[in-house]
């Protein structure tokens, strides 16, 4: 295994789907689990088997259909749990069972009603459970984002000894900075006797929008795993977004660190969930919202006209995206104009650019955007048509 590979754990059909109304059907689950693989994710998390019987039979379905990831099942730390998962994993190529417990005071006092003892043991059982079926074990420390450094590192420390090969260090509730996130994975290395023999994993939620700056940190003090979503969809305020922290690992980490993802698909992957959960994605969404390649102010119209890289960081055709948008709209430039004109067909001289771009100042003035129908109609009034 590379040092340089990050591996991209998605768990859009797991912990995407726990969003309400977000719930798929067996077909519906089993397309979107398609489009992930070929996506090149590592690991696809495909539910939680013991939830209900349906959850059980649509791990079952992917674990027979899905070949390339590693197929995970998520379980608590309890024998029929883990049992459970094994059993919806049997078909799957490469099985993992994702077992694991709260670690926090609050989970340990007020979930559990614990000890810290307790806890350690009930989390080493889990995982030696889970080797009795499968090989490949991930541990999660639930809420490690609010537990003691010290008592984490005994838990990890446990769980490695009785077999984990992942450990998951989830900021359950978004809570931590990412300082205060990367000073807890780098205390881990520093403190866990053989975390070297095992992927550090992060899992972060987004309650306080630090899910992608968390999980980079954790990146940089030596997570190797990110669990993530498409769209960054996910319980309360979302997941970490498989879709940010892939082009930020590809824009500014290139010379350091490397997924498998074909980024090619991430905006028609995106749309695929988006239509698939009834969840829509916001306009300004980084990356594959609506708004990303967009360009409506004057100033920036004309400095990506005349380069693209004045305006934008990624190139559009990276992501899926055809390419940018100049959006004509009362705040844009004789330049948008002019270059919105030749795309239906009118290639206007400086007066008459003069003379369409009063008219369509009028008209812009009363709508929000003109589109490009509307633009022709306006045009075709004053001006003849050059292209066809």
């Amino acid at each position: 295994m590379s040092d340089k590979q990050v591996f991209i754990f998605d768990t859009t059909l797991r912990d995407g789907e726990q969003v309400p109304g977000c719930k798929l059907n067996h077909k519906e689950k089993l397309k979107v689990a398609k489009g992930i693989e070929a996506l090149g994710v590592d690991v696809l998390e495909a539910g939680f088997p013991i939830s209900s019987p349906g959850d059980f039979q649509a791990v079952e379905l992917i674990s027979k259909e899905i070949r390339e990831p590693i197929i995970c099942a998520l379980s608590r730390a309890v024998e029929a749990d883990v049992k459970c998962a094994a059993e919806a994993l049997k078909h799957a190529q490469r099985p993992r069972i994702h077992t694991g417990i709260g670690t926090s005071e609050q989970h340990i006092k007020y979930k559990f009603k614990s000890s810290p003892e307790g806890i350690i043991e009930r989390a080493k059982a889990a995982v030696k459970y889970a080797k009795s079926f499968v090989e490949d074990v991930e541990f999660f420390a639930e809420d490690a984002g609010r537990t003691d450094n010290v008592y984490l590192a005994k838990v990890i420390e446990a769980v490695i000894s009785a077999g984990a090969t992942v450990v998951n260090i989830p900021d359950t509730t978004g809570y931590c900075l990412p300082y205060e996130y990367g000073h807890k994975i780098a205390f881990l290395k520093e403190h866990v006797k053989n975390i070297d023999k095992v992927i550090i994993s992060a899992h972060c939620h987004n309650d306080l929008g630090l899910a992608t700056a968390n999980s980079l940190v954790g990146v940089e003090h030596g997570v190797r795993q990110i669990e993530c979503t498409l769209n960054g969809i996910g319980e309360r305020a979302g997941n970490t977004s498989l879709e940010e922290v892939v082009m930020v690992l590809k824009q500014k980490y290139k010379s350091k660190y490397f997924t498998n993802i074909n980024t090619q698909m991430l905006n028609p992957l995106s749309r695929l969930v988006s239509e698939s959960m009834s969840m829509p994605v916001q306009a300004n969404k980084a990356i594959v919202g609506e708004n990303a390649f967009a360009h409506s102010s004057g100033i920036h119209q004309d400095g990506v006209i005349k380069n693209r890289l004045n305006y934008e960081i990624i190139n559009p055709l990276d992501v899926g995206v055809d390419k940018s948008q100049i959006v004509l709209t009362a705040r844009s430039g004789r330049a948008a104009l002019a270059y919105r004109a030749k795309e239906v067909g009118y290639e206007l001289s400086k007066d008459e650019l003069d003379i369409a771009y009063r008219q369509f100042i009028q008209l812009a003035d009363r709508k929000k955007q003109v589109e490009s129908y509307e633009l022709e109609t306006m045009l075709s009034q004053s001006f003849r048509m050059v292209n066809v």
